[in-house]
Protein backbone atom coordinates (compact mmCIF):
# COMPACT_ATOMS: atom_id res chain seq x y z
CA UNK A 1 0.00 0.00 0.00
CA UNK A 2 1.02 3.57 -0.57
CA UNK A 3 1.92 5.68 2.47
CA UNK A 4 0.77 9.22 3.11
CA UNK A 5 2.96 12.27 3.03
CA UNK A 6 1.90 15.69 4.25
CA UNK A 7 1.83 17.27 0.79
CA UNK A 8 -0.24 14.71 -1.08
CA UNK A 9 -2.98 13.14 1.07
CA UNK A 10 -5.64 13.19 -1.65
CA UNK A 11 -3.41 11.44 -4.18
CA UNK A 12 -2.50 8.84 -1.58
CA UNK A 13 -6.11 8.26 -0.57
CA UNK A 14 -7.06 7.88 -4.24
CA UNK A 15 -4.30 5.29 -4.63
CA UNK A 16 -5.59 3.41 -1.58
CA UNK A 17 -9.05 3.36 -3.13
CA UNK A 18 -7.66 1.93 -6.37
CA UNK A 19 -5.36 -0.57 -4.66
CA UNK A 20 -8.10 -1.84 -2.37
CA UNK A 21 -10.60 -2.07 -5.24
CA UNK A 22 -8.12 -4.17 -7.23
CA UNK A 23 -7.27 -6.27 -4.17
CA UNK A 24 -10.95 -7.13 -3.78
CA UNK A 25 -10.98 -8.32 -7.40
CA UNK A 26 -7.99 -10.57 -6.72
CA UNK A 27 -9.82 -12.08 -3.73
CA UNK A 28 -13.06 -12.49 -5.69
CA UNK A 29 -11.14 -14.32 -8.43
CA UNK A 30 -9.26 -16.55 -6.00
CA UNK A 31 -10.13 -20.19 -6.69
CA UNK A 32 -10.21 -21.31 -3.07
CA UNK A 33 -10.83 -18.50 -0.59
CA UNK A 34 -10.58 -19.15 3.11
CA UNK A 35 -12.88 -17.65 5.72
CA UNK A 36 -10.10 -15.15 6.44
CA UNK A 37 -9.95 -14.26 2.73
CA UNK A 38 -13.71 -13.69 2.76
CA UNK A 39 -13.46 -11.39 5.76
CA UNK A 40 -10.58 -9.49 4.16
CA UNK A 41 -12.60 -9.17 0.94
CA UNK A 42 -15.53 -7.58 2.81
CA UNK A 43 -13.30 -5.18 4.71
CA UNK A 44 -11.28 -4.22 1.63
CA UNK A 45 -14.44 -3.53 -0.40
CA UNK A 46 -15.81 -1.26 2.30
CA UNK A 47 -12.45 0.47 2.75
CA UNK A 48 -12.14 1.11 -0.99
CA UNK A 49 -15.69 2.47 -1.11
CA UNK A 50 -14.99 4.77 1.83
CA UNK A 51 -11.86 6.17 0.23
CA UNK A 52 -13.76 6.76 -3.03
CA UNK A 53 -16.44 8.61 -1.08
CA UNK A 54 -13.70 10.93 0.20
CA UNK A 55 -11.74 11.55 -3.01
CA UNK A 56 -13.84 10.33 -5.93
CA UNK A 57 -16.93 11.48 -7.70
CA UNK A 58 -20.41 9.98 -7.89
CA UNK A 59 -19.33 7.37 -10.46
CA UNK A 60 -16.62 6.14 -8.09
CA UNK A 61 -19.19 5.91 -5.31
CA UNK A 62 -21.52 3.90 -7.55
CA UNK A 63 -18.72 1.49 -8.40
CA UNK A 64 -17.71 1.17 -4.76
CA UNK A 65 -21.28 0.35 -3.74
CA UNK A 66 -21.54 -2.09 -6.65
CA UNK A 67 -18.36 -3.86 -5.53
CA UNK A 68 -19.64 -4.15 -1.96
CA UNK A 69 -22.84 -5.65 -3.34
CA UNK A 70 -20.92 -8.15 -5.48
CA UNK A 71 -18.78 -9.23 -2.54
CA UNK A 72 -21.84 -9.94 -0.43
CA UNK A 73 -23.51 -11.75 -3.34
CA UNK A 74 -20.45 -13.97 -3.75
CA UNK A 75 -20.69 -14.77 -0.04
CA UNK A 76 -24.42 -15.58 -0.36
CA UNK A 77 -25.48 -12.69 1.87
CA UNK A 78 -28.56 -11.35 0.11
CA UNK A 79 -29.56 -8.52 2.46
CA UNK A 80 -26.28 -6.57 2.40
CA UNK A 81 -25.92 -7.34 -1.32
CA UNK A 82 -29.34 -5.77 -1.90
CA UNK A 83 -28.56 -2.82 0.36
CA UNK A 84 -25.42 -1.86 -1.54
CA UNK A 85 -27.05 -2.49 -4.91
CA UNK A 86 -29.89 -0.15 -3.91
CA UNK A 87 -27.31 2.47 -2.93
CA UNK A 88 -25.60 2.09 -6.31
CA UNK A 89 -28.90 2.55 -8.13
CA UNK A 90 -29.89 5.53 -5.96
CA UNK A 91 -26.57 7.22 -6.74
CA UNK A 92 -27.07 6.58 -10.46
CA UNK A 93 -30.52 8.15 -10.27
CA UNK A 94 -29.46 11.10 -8.10
CA UNK A 95 -26.54 11.98 -10.37
CA UNK A 96 -28.09 10.99 -13.71
CA UNK A 97 -25.48 8.28 -14.23
CA UNK A 98 -26.38 5.83 -16.97
CA UNK A 99 -24.45 3.67 -19.39
CA UNK A 100 -22.33 0.90 -17.90
CA UNK A 101 -22.88 1.93 -14.27
CA UNK A 102 -26.68 1.95 -14.44
CA UNK A 103 -26.72 -1.46 -16.12
CA UNK A 104 -24.43 -2.83 -13.41
CA UNK A 105 -26.62 -1.36 -10.65
CA UNK A 106 -29.53 -3.33 -12.10
CA UNK A 107 -27.28 -6.39 -12.41
CA UNK A 108 -26.40 -6.12 -8.72
CA UNK A 109 -30.06 -5.88 -7.75
CA UNK A 110 -30.85 -8.91 -9.91
CA UNK A 111 -28.02 -10.90 -8.34
CA UNK A 112 -29.11 -9.98 -4.80
CA UNK A 113 -32.71 -10.99 -5.56
CA UNK A 114 -31.56 -14.26 -7.13
CA UNK A 115 -29.44 -15.29 -4.16
CA UNK A 116 -32.37 -14.54 -1.86
CA UNK A 117 -34.47 -16.92 -3.95
CA UNK A 118 -36.74 -14.28 -5.51
CA UNK A 119 -36.44 -15.22 -9.18
CA UNK A 120 -39.41 -13.04 -10.16
CA UNK A 121 -37.74 -9.92 -8.79
CA UNK A 122 -34.38 -11.03 -10.16
CA UNK A 123 -35.89 -11.43 -13.64
CA UNK A 124 -37.38 -7.95 -13.43
CA UNK A 125 -33.97 -6.44 -12.64
CA UNK A 126 -32.31 -8.49 -15.38
CA UNK A 127 -34.82 -7.10 -17.88
CA UNK A 128 -34.01 -3.56 -16.72
CA UNK A 129 -30.30 -4.30 -17.03
CA UNK A 130 -30.80 -5.56 -20.59
CA UNK A 131 -32.72 -2.37 -21.38
CA UNK A 132 -29.95 -0.24 -19.90
CA UNK A 133 -27.43 -2.14 -22.05
CA UNK A 134 -29.03 -0.59 -25.11
CA UNK A 135 -27.65 2.79 -24.00
CA UNK A 136 -24.08 1.64 -23.30
CA UNK A 137 -21.74 3.51 -25.62
CA UNK A 138 -18.82 1.06 -25.71
CA UNK A 139 -19.39 -2.42 -27.16
CA UNK A 140 -16.84 -3.96 -24.76
CA UNK A 141 -18.68 -2.50 -21.76
CA UNK A 142 -21.99 -3.85 -23.02
CA UNK A 143 -20.47 -7.31 -23.50
CA UNK A 144 -19.08 -7.21 -19.96
CA UNK A 145 -22.51 -6.45 -18.48
CA UNK A 146 -24.19 -9.12 -20.58
CA UNK A 147 -21.55 -11.68 -19.57
CA UNK A 148 -22.11 -10.86 -15.88
CA UNK A 149 -25.88 -11.09 -16.30
CA UNK A 150 -25.38 -14.60 -17.68
CA UNK A 151 -23.78 -15.66 -14.37
CA UNK A 152 -26.71 -14.76 -12.13
CA UNK A 153 -27.69 -17.92 -10.26
CA UNK A 154 -30.85 -19.57 -11.50
CA UNK A 155 -31.46 -17.12 -14.35
CA UNK A 156 -28.63 -17.35 -16.81
CA UNK A 157 -29.11 -13.69 -17.67
CA UNK A 158 -32.47 -14.21 -19.35
CA UNK A 159 -34.23 -10.99 -20.24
Amino acid sequence: MTTATDDEPERVERQWAVDLFNHVWSLMDKAERTADDDAEMVHAAHASCLHWLHVGGPVNAVRGEWQCSRVYAILGRAEPARHHAERALALCQAHTIGDFDLAFAYEALARAAAISGDTTEASRWVALAHGACEDIAEADDKELVLADLATIPGLGGAA
